[in-house]
């Protein structure tokens, strides 16, 4: 077993080595393609707009967004994957052969194990939703036409061709191997296809987003507790992390297994926060709701504001300062989307319409 993942991480190395070779011109596009492909543009950006445009693609897009990163994050403290920047320097595999030589960047030094590739997941999930989406929205159940071949292949087209550059961006920056990264995208598809089958997330109750929270919490938790009680520790890749990157600022804490988990409850928490507040049926539910106009003005206030929002950022020093208010600040994000700023928006025009009259 451990020679034939050997073959396969040398496989990877050596298409890193490659990229990072022919490819160097292109670096600033792979960073780049990291830094959209993380799951907090999801949240900040895509979110944001679609729910105040397709109020039920918004939901999905949190929940598969949520539920995908959870089951990474299982998935990978069971596979125990390792991540090229260290397994190259650790293995013995080259033997008095020399050893490629791999750069690194300052996204390649996650601290999580390597498989499969979160930013990997979460694309292929988020894209898959918006792909469906539109493909529904356009086409609907009538009968195809050559114009709606050409839209569904043109979109299908695109959403492959961002899951090629965010594969390739996460190879070449030494974060993930080349299998790790076609894990990810058919785990992110499979999560958004399952969820095209559970139409109760568009209705649950603050109950059932509380519920669904403490079991993707608990279960974790005790996950992590049971193995550690039998000697397995699964926080073993924040030591090699701290050990190999090359620039220790280049590791960060928000790259943690219980930062990301703290990370996804706390969205959960408060979109379940904010579809059920007075805010959001004020406003959204609204007369106000179904104008354009005021629509179009959530989305402008949400992405400035949320903008504004993500600039802070959590103390690191101490641990459970940074978890709890990672927690908050998460939370924060669907409560102001979905209910803080929707209800601000809907009385400052519904103020400027008193005026016009």
């Amino acid at each position: 077993m451990e020679a034939g993942m050997n073959v396969l991480h040398d496989v990877g190395i050596q298409a890193t080595h490659y990229l990072q070779q022919n490819y160097q011109s292109s670096q600033s596009w792979f960073l780049f393609i990291s830094f959209a492909a993380d799951l907090r543009n999801t949240f900040f950006i895509l979110f944001p707009i679609w729910f105040h445009l397709c109020e039920a693609v918004g939901v999905k897009l949190i929940w598969v967004a949520v539920i995908g990163d959870w089951l990474n994050l299982v998935f990978k403290w069971i596979l125990f994957g390792q991540r090229p920047y260290w397994w190259v320097r650790e293995t013995s595999y080259y033997g008095n052969a020399s050893t490629p030589v791999i750069q690194q960047f300052p996204l390649t030094c996650e601290t999580g194990p390597g498989s499969p590739s979160g930013h990997a997941m979460g694309s292929a999930g988020v894209y898959y939703v918006m792909v469906t989406a539109l493909l529904s929205i356009a086409l609907g159940k009538k009968q195809p036409t050559i114009k709606d071949w050409f839209l569904r292949t043109a979109l299908w087209a695109g959403f492959w061709a961002v899951q090629v550059c965010v594969c390739l961006s996460r190879v070449f920056i030494a974060a993930h191997f080349p299998h790790q990264v076609i894990a990810g995208v058919i785990s992110g598809m499979a999560v958004a296809e399952a969820f095209r089958h559970v139409p109760a997330i568009y209705s649950a109750s603050l109950r059932r987003y509380l519920g669904t929270n403490l079991v993707l919490f608990s279960f974790a938790l005790g996950f992590y507790l049971l193995l550690k009680a039998l000697g397995v520790d699964l926080l073993w890749t924040l030591e090699k992390a701290k050990r190999w990157c090359d620039q220790p600022e280049w590791v960060h804490i928000d790259t943690t297994p219980f930062a990301g988990l703290l990370r996804n409850v706390g969205i959960l928490f408060g979109l379940g926060l904010a579809l059920n507040s007075p805010m959001y049926r004020e406003s959204c539910k609204g007369k106000m709701g179904q104008q354009l106009s005021f629509r179009l003005s959530c989305i402008a206030a949400s992405l400035f504001l949320l903008h504004l929002f993500d600039s802070f950022k959590p103390p690191a020093k101490v641990e459970l300062l940074f978890y709890v208010l990672s927690f908050c600040k998460s939370a924060a994000v669907p409560v102001a989307a979905a209910g803080l700023i929707p209800y601000c928006v809907a009385q400052v025009l519904s103020q400027q319409d008193k005026k016009a009259l």
